[in-house]
């Protein structure tokens, strides 16, 4: 095997193995999120739902600025999701002890079933592709990963690792 194939020679990388590692992306995307997206179809959800139940999970109590800085969207696309999962019954809002002006957000016990039913099914796919590609290629993709964040966005990443939350 050459330097390149072998992953030893990576500062050398042309644009075609730059555009293979992209749609390699792009397919891992789809597969990672398959699994959650046929669970969400049934109930109408999507992908900003999955997502705000994520995060929402990872942090109970976080606000939802917090998630709107998280998440990347825009305010009103935030509220018609938060809107949704509070309707159904998924996620509480609760108003600030300090502040009266902010809202806390926290899942419900159904919100936590299905979290826990939306990250079984990822975690399983992770799993099993962690353990094929060994730790090595774990530790590599990893760093590929946070090496590709904006540098906020990577600061906000290792603050939440490292709270726990």
């Amino acid at each position: 095997m050459s330097d390149v194939t072998t992953g030893e020679n990576l500062l050398f990388l042309t644009d075609e193995q730059l555009r293979q590692g992209i749609e390699a992306m792009y397919f891992a995307y789809r597969g990672f999120t398959a699994d959650p997206d046929r669970i969400l179809a049934g109930m109408a959800y999507g992908r900003a739902h999955h997502r705000a139940i994520h995060f929402i999970n990872r942090a109970p109590g976080t606000t939802v600025n917090n998630l709107l800085l998280l998440l990347g969207v825009t305010k009103q696309s935030l509220n018609r999701v938060l809107r949704t999962l509070i309707e159904d019954g998924l996620v509480e809002s609760r108003v600030g002890t300090v502040d009266k002006r902010e809202r806390h957000l926290f899942l419900t016990e159904a919100g936590e079933a299905l979290e826990r039913r939306l990250s079984d099914a990822q975690r399983a796919r992770m799993r099993t592709a962690y353990r094929t590609a060994g730790p090595q290629a774990v530790a590599g993709f990893r760093q590929v990963l946070e090496a590709m964040m904006d540098p906020d966005m990577r600061r906000r990443y290792h603050a939440m690792r490292e709270s726990g939350a």
